[in-house]
């Protein structure tokens, strides 16, 4: 499977299966685009009028050794693969610990809705997350590392017992052999100095909420009455990332249908001083006034071709950031099961509420179709789990013929069953959207090697 496209001023050739990433000249990648369906002759016939014919006798052999080779029309040879890996046995490997369903701002578009996840407001107890380290512990097999996020709500209006599950992990750690990596994610509203020193000696990374421009982030960041977030956290934030070297953090934001020129926010967090950085499309019901709807899409497209042209450039002038979306790794990157299967919510990925109860990811939290046991008595609901271990691009209809499908892994099951009822589909405009942020990071590599 090939898939072709223009971007700045690079004509990009993707072979899908194997891939490999060329870049080409016009000449060449009009010949691709013909090399299946005709002979050579056929096509020199045709380009002929554009090129010179030994130019593109030259050219065709060249696509020729590259198919010969191996990086371009390949064969999928995945499929038989991802079925023998998802009957292996299910090891957890990652927790997402929702140490308070609480928070003290009032995000329009937050899906916790404002921590409480269809449900009530509570802080997790220090027994319990004993226990859901312990479950993960069990749980883990042969693995070593493990991954804990402490997530909420708002996890420093639980700080203390972060704290002690931190201290009671690292005991757990010499016991069993294990290594757990935490992280935080946090609206920084209760950040301080202290907090800064734990988080910088334990956390492996930390996530900090802000949305990009003030008048951005204060609209859809607000306290409960009504006052905005941005002028309390940006100083936090930033004494908080050099701290860090600016490394093992990133600000997260969220862009919705009142900043689709989201770039002008990307670029407004880099020229804060913040060199990891994602802002991400919301994810909202076409009724809410602030999703982003197919309309949107033309606009948004142009915000990611001007953004990834900015970080060339910025690049170039030893000024660089890193964007979330654009971090491709054309050579090495995820494993193969990983690509094929995403985040393994569900299966190697479990979210624990306050009171133990265990969901295949937070944004399954609280709908009790997807209550899968809790942290003592394990997973007793295995049907929802073997669901979500035979979902991956191949059980998908949109993805199976999709160029993107090795990069987003099929995309958020979440959003797929909040849209259409399925983990087995997909959110369509996420899908747009992903695809453009794929091409996008493929010509910033171009760029780079040029």
């Amino acid at each position: 499977m090939i898939h072709q496209y223009k971007n700045n001023g690079y004509n990009i050739v993707l072979d899908v299966n194997s891939g490999a990433v060329h870049v080409v000249d016009d000449a060449t990648y009009e010949i691709i685009a013909l090399y299946e369906d005709h002979s050579k002759e056929e096509i020199i016939d045709r380009l002929s009028v554009c090129y010179p014919s030994a130019e593109l006798s030259e050219a065709y052999d060249e696509v020729t050794q590259l198919s010969a080779d191996g990086t371009l029309f390949t064969e999928d040879e995945y499929e038989d693969y991802i079925m023998d890996f998802k009957r292996r046995p299910t090891v957890v490997k990652a927790l997402c610990l929702h140490i308070a369903h609480d928070c003290n701002l009032a995000c329009r578009y937050c899906f916790a809705e404002e921590g409480e996840y269809h449900g009530r407001r509570a802080l997790m107890d220090l027994e319990t997350g004993k226990r859901a380290l312990d479950f993960l512990i069990e749980n883990s097999g042969h693995r070593r590392n493990l991954e804990v996020d402490f997530f909420g709500g708002e996890p420093l209006m639980n700080w203390n017992v972060v704290k002690e599950l931190v201290t009671y992990g690292r005991q757990q750690e010499k016991i069993h052999d294990k290594n757990f990596h935490f992280t935080l994610t946090t609206n920084g509203v209760l950040l301080n100095d202290e907090i800064m020193e734990f988080a910088n000696r334990e956390m492996s990374n930390v996530v900090l909420s802000i949305d990009g421009r003030k008048e951005v982030n204060d609209h859809m960041r607000p306290f409960r009455k009504g006052q905005g977030s941005y002028d309390l956290i940006v100083p936090k934030f930033q004494k908080f990332a050099e701290s860090r070297h600016q490394d093992k953090y990133y600000v997260r934001g969220t862009y919705t249908h009142y900043n689709l020129d989201f770039s002008e926010d990307v670029l407004h967090l880099a020229d804060l001083g913040f060199q990891q950085i994602s802002v991400e499309p919301v994810v909202a019901e076409d009724s809410e006034a602030y999703a982003l709807r197919e309309e949107d899409l033309p606009k948004l497209f142009e915000e990611y071709d001007k953004l990834a042209a900015e970080m060339v450039r910025r690049n170039a002038e030893g000024r660089g950031f890193n964007f979330f979306h654009f971090m491709i790794d054309l050579e090495g990157g995820p494993c193969v099961a990983k690509r094929l299967s995403g985040c393994g919510s569900g299966t190697e990925y479990l979210a624990v509420t306050p009171w133990g109860d265990l969901y295949p990811c937070h944004q399954f939290v609280g709908n009790e179709d997807f209550l899968m046991g809790n942290a003592w008595d394990g997973v007793t609901r295995t049907d929802i789990r073997d669901e979500f271990k035979c979902c991956n691009v191949y059980a998908k209809e949109k993805c199976r013929n999709c160029f993107a499908r090795f990069y987003c892994s099929g995309g958020c099951t979440a959003n797929s069953y909040h849209f259409h009822g399925s983990i087995n589909d997909a959110y369509d405009i996420g899908c747009e959207l992903q695809k453009k942020r794929i091409e996008c990071a493929i010509m910033i590599k171009a760029a780079e090697a040029e």
